[in-house]
């Protein structure tokens, strides 16, 4: 009988590690272990209690390190994670995983670093896909010939935090300068957001594009996988202009001239991943594959389909919820 594949997936109190988590315990190969630094994160309840883990914040500098003790202590043959902050450092020191016998499900380091700081992905994909004309808060920013309004946003940071609408000239002139922030052409069409799986050799194996119909706190609760070639096509050069190899999330706006023009690009599972993995692309289950050298297919159809999301309870002993110093919960008058 062959060995479980042993594989960690660390934001487990997030809806793409709970995704990852669901997507991997339907394989009868994998054995997975959930860690988030919260103890009433819900995915960690999703395992059995031998394989839930706690660990240090994302973005403390002991994160990388305790992560490194963590896989080689549990022979984790495969790390997937599912947070942003997380991904750089981890990625700086894959062959330190290596080392310890474990591999990042993850894109490579240049690539997260590119992606996670918005000016420079523009920089990058210019010439490859169409863009937004984007400039930063500087004195040339703010003096482009802009047709107002326009949108405001911070160079990294995902989510809508930090975006605004800025209605005239007036008001961004008020901004001053900042080169943490980028000034970026307001497209007036429909957005959408594309899944891509990328071979380690970088070729496309799929690019699932999806609408967003209902949207709590960044992250889509209802929408639906469809089918247009130019949303699968702009997002795969995207991927191919970034260098991807496995999965990111690709969003796209419609300019006023009907072409989808790059917003962002995620370089990790999104929380709407559920949706993709019913269409048909079970991104996490395939990039286990891809990281472990087993054949996936070339490429991988999907079917159109639409989602709602709905709340559920995942019930323990009081006494097996973990105890956390960075639990994040609060007590809720409403709950």
């Amino acid at each position: 009988m062959t060995a479980s594949t042993r594989v960690l997936v660390t934001g487990a109190g997030g809806p793409a590690g709970v995704a990852v988590i669901r997507s991997l315990l339907a394989r009868d190969d994998v054995e997975v272990l959930a860690a988030d630094m919260d103890g009433w994160a819900s995915g960690l309840y999703l395992v059995p209690e031998e394989g839930r883990r706690l660990v240090p914040p994302g973005r403390s500098p002991e994160f990388v390190d305790a992560l490194i003790r963590m896989c080689r202590d549990d022979r984790v043959d495969v790390l997937f994670s599912t947070v942003d902050v997380e991904l750089p450092g981890l990625a700086a020191r894959r062959d330190e995983l290596e080392a310890v016998g474990t591999d990042l499900a993850a894109p490579g380091h240049e690539t997260l670093v590119t992606c996670l700081d918005k000016f420079a992905l523009a920089e990058r994909v210019t010439g490859h896909a169409r863009l937004p004309v984007t400039r930063l808060l500087n004195a040339e920013g703010v003096g482009t010939d802009w047709t107002f309004p326009v949108i405001v946003k911070p160079r990294s940071g995902a989510g809508s935090r930090g975006v605004r609408l800025i209605a005239d000239r007036v008001a961004l002139e008020a901004l001053g300068t900042d080169e943490s922030i980028l000034i970026q052409e307001n497209l007036p069409g429909d957005e959408f957001s594309v899944d891509v799986l990328a071979g380690l050799d970088g070729e496309v194996i799929a690019a699932v594009p999806r609408s967003r119909e209902r949207v709590d706190s960044g992250v889509s609760i209802a929408g639906r996988t469809v089918r247009r070639d130019e949303l699968s096509e702009t997002a795969s050069a995207v991927a191919r202009a970034i260098g991807l190899t496995g999965v990111a999330n690709v969003q796209l706006r419609y300019s006023a001239d009907g072409e989808p023009a790059l917003l962002e690009v995620n370089p990790r599972f999104p929380g709407a991943m559920p949706l993709t993995i019913a269409s048909g692309v079970d991104m996490p289950s395939l990039l286990l594959d891809l990281v472990l050298g087993r054949p996936v297919p070339s490429s991988v159809d999907f079917r159109e389909l639409a989602n709602v999301r709905y709340l559920e309870d995942v019930f323990v002993a009081p006494g097996d919820v973990l105890i956390s110093e960075h639990a994040g919960h609060s007590e809720d008058p409403e709950g």
